[in-house]
Parts: C-alpha cells; sequence; structure tokens
C-alpha cells in the first residue's frame, strides 16, 4: 500500500486550477494503482470530488481551486477504470459497479484523508458518493450529488419483483454475451480519436463546448489508454446487474446523511424531473437548479456551482 503525501516539485506551487490541479500522488489499493491529488490547507476539514462516467479527476478544473480558498483540503480521487487509475477487466469476484467504487472511496477516506469527508460527485460520482455514504457513514459528512443518476429512478420508485433463480441467471447470461458481443475494440477507439468524441461531449453541455481543447483531453486521453475497452466492458456489465440495494431508490430510502442535489436545468442525460423522483423518494433532500446549464453545472456554471455547495456546507455547519 503506498498513499505518499503528494508535494509540490521544489520551487513550485500546486496548479490551482485546470485540468492539472493540484499535487499529484498515487495509492495502490487491492492491487490496483489509484491516482490523487489534493490542493488547500491540510489541516482545513475535508472534501473529496468524485468525477462521472468517462472523466476524471481534472473535471474538477474550476472547482477545486474557489473551495480549497475557502478553506476546504480539496481532494480528487480517479475511481478505478477512470483517469488515471486502473483499468481492469472483468473479474468474477469483483464486480465493477458502484459498490466497488463505494469502497475504493472509504478505503482512500481511511487510508489516506485519514479522517471523514464531505464527498462531492459529479454525475456517476454523485452516486458512489451516495453508495458510501449508506455503506459507510462514519466516514462521510454530506453528500453533494450534482446530478445523481440511475435508471431506477425512472421507475417511480417501484421495486421490480423478485425473479425466480433461473430468471436471474438468464438475465446475467444474457448480459454478458450481449456485452462481450459488442465490438468495443472498434468503437471506443474511433470515438477518442474522431469528431464524435466532441458530439459526445457536447451532448453534457448547455452551451458550446466544441474546441475546449484541455476539456477533450481530458476526456480522450484515459480512451485510448490500453485497458480502456476491457474496463468499459466490466463496468457495464457490472452497472448492468446490480442487486436492487445498490440502486439509487433503495440507497435514498436508506440515507443517513445530509444530501444535496444540484442540477442543470437543461439537462439532456438525466433531466431535471429526475431531481423531483428524488424528492418524492426524500422529501428532506435539498435541490439546487442551475439556469442555462446543462449535465455538467460544476464545470459549465462553476462560479453557481460553487455558490450552492459552500454556502450549503456553511448552513450545516452552522445549523
Amino acid at each position: 500500500m503506498s498513499s505518499a503525501d503528494p508535494q509540490p516539485a521544489p520551487g513550485e506551487t500546486a496548479p490551482q486550477q485546470g485540468a492539472d490541479w493540484g499535487d499529484h500522488a498515487q495509492w495502490d489499493w487491492r492491487g490496483h494503482g489509484c491516482h490523487w491529488r489534493r490542493l488547500g490547507p491540510p489541516d482545513g476539514p475535508a472534501l473529496v470530488l468524485l468525477h462521472g462516467f468517462g472523466a476524471a479527476s481534472g473535471h474538477w478544473r474550476r472547482n477545486a481551486g474557489p473551495l480549497a480558498a475557502a478553506g476546504w483540503c480539496v481532494y480528487g480521487l480517479d475511481l478505478i477504470g477512470f483517469g488515471a487509475s486502473s483499468q481492469p477487466g472483468l473479474d468474477r469476484h469483483q464486480a465493477l459497479d458502484n459498490r466497488l467504487w463505494s469502497r475504493q472511496v472509504q478505503a482512500f477516506l481511511a487510508e489516506v484523508v485519514q479522517t471523514p469527508a464531505v464527498l462531492v460527485g459529479h454525475s456517476l460520482g454523485g452516486l458512489v458518493a451516495l453508495t458510501c455514504s449508506v455503506y459507510f457513514p462514519q466516514w462521510v459528512r454530506a453528500v453533494v450529488a450534482a446530478p445523481l443518476p440511475d435508471p431506477s429512478l425512472l421507475m417511480a420508485g417501484r421495486r421490480p419483483p423478485r425473479r425466480p433463480p433461473w430468471r436471474r441467471r438468464l438475465k446475467r447470461g444474457v448480459v454478458h454475451v450481449l456485452l462481450r458481443l459488442l465490438p468495443l475494440e472498434l468503437v471506443v477507439p474511433l470515438l477518442a480519436h474522431s469528431p464524435l468524441l466532441d458530439l459526445g461531449i457536447q451532448s453534457a453541455y448547455h452551451h458550446p463546448v466544441i474546441g475546449d481543447q484541455e476539456l477533450r483531453r481530458l476526456i480522450a486521453r484515459p480512451a485510448r489508454r490500453p485497458g480502456a475497452v476491457r474496463a468499459l466492458r466490466a463496468m457495464s456489465i457490472g452497472m448492468g446487474l446490480r442487486p436492487y440495494r445498490a440502486t439509487a431508490v433503495s440507497l435514498l430510502q436508506r440515507l443517513g446523511r445530509p444530501t444535496l442535489l444540484v442540477w442543470g436545468a437543461q439537462d439532456r442525460l438525466v433531466p431535471v424531473e429526475v431531481s423531483q423522483q428524488c424528492l418524492r423518494l426524500r422529501a428532506d433532500l435539498d435541490l439546487h437548479v442551475v439556469p442555462s446549464c446543462g449535465h455538467c453545472p460544476h464545470d459549465e456554471a462553476p462560479d453557481a456551482f460553487h455558490g450552492a455547495v459552500l454556502s450549503w456546507l456553511e448552513r450545516l455547519q452552522t445549523g
């Protein structure tokens, strides 16, 4: 296990913004190399940033600096399969889903951060933050999900009937076969090296971002790594076969930590209407909707995002 304290090069200070923000380090967990970074006063309260699907800790390029300036010790962690962390393939003993990522976050809190923290997650990272808060509540002070995605939230909160064992085995077999047959070895490199990637990124934003080369690089670089295809297949199978208790609907019903939802009003990937289903499940959730913003409120409207998150955290501390 290695969790060396990140240090800037002699005579240099950690970048406060941009995709390379913070001081970087590597941490080993269960045989996986995990990239992480830190910015802000080491003795400040801990806040961990968790990126969304296809992204990495560099996507918090406009957030880490202002959060650190507000007194928080800000950490960014690349989830397994993403960014500069390990990209494992299928493992029958270790599904690559939000349960594994939440265990990665808890171990990171215990071994590296060494104190409970506020978890701030974008999209998939929001689901991971929620999962960690339910599985390991003693390590999580509060959760910010910006936004919270999960197909289970589109089912009006109805728990699916429990299928007999043969149907569960059939579903598992079908999912494995379909995702093994998908020509991801052709599709992923094509997307990573073509203008189609720009269109995919643009779908997550309301305002034009085509031409933002820093954004394109931080999305494209992990997709071009040798393990990207096997990791994508593993997480597609893992997330597709999660048990009901690992879905957002079940997790919200067991939630025991203060939680803020931040949603872009023009989110095309996870429409803002999904936030109302979250509130129907848990009326004590706080919701902040950012106008004229898509799926990435932290990156597209950083000032509005910081204002909402910091004021909410201040109310928690003084309440």
